[in-house]
């Protein structure tokens, strides 16, 4: 008896497809590739502090050299392929969850970001990318005047 690998999100994918055609319609935006058998998607969370766009990715397991980070114009991808650790040697899986394959995310940036300061780290498994703000996109405090 073969046991097919976990896929939580199968039933899922004909309605993300539309939700997906949905939004490139309306927005014009790229969205990240669909979960499925094409790949996977890693967690990611999205911050603004006063100075930047702060991006952390979740890619457990994966190495430096196998994520590639690029800003072209106002487009930020993040692409990398995670390598299969499993050895075969007469093991039979009944249950395969952790994910391997290649992925790909892509943002459009805000025209408020320095591109050419844009700064990539990774460590013990999470990429954090620093996008900073210009001058003017900062936030500021103005002064109320009293007459």
């Amino acid at each position: 008896m073969e046991i097919m690998p976990w896929k939580p999100f199968r039933e899922m994918e004909p309605f993300h497809r539309e939700m997906e055609s949905l939004i490139n319609r309306v927005l014009g935006e790229a969205l990240p590739a669909r979960f499925g058998e094409e790949g996977w998607l890693p967690r990611m969370d999205i911050a603004e502090t006063k100075d930047s766009l702060v991006i952390e990715a979740e890619l457990p397991g994966m190495d430096s050299k196998d994520i590639e980070v690029n800003l072209s114009g106002d487009m930020l991808t993040i692409k990398g392929e995670k390598k299969t650790e499993r050895e075969e040697n007469g093991k039979h899986y009944h249950c395969i969850e952790r994910h391997s394959g290649s992925f790909k995310r892509a943002f459009r940036v805000p025209a408020n970001v320095q591109s050419n300061k844009v700064d990539a780290s990774f460590d013990k498994g999470i990429l954090t990318i620093t996008l900073p703000k210009t001058e003017e996109a900062k936030e500021k405090e103005i002064k109320i005047k009293v007459h």
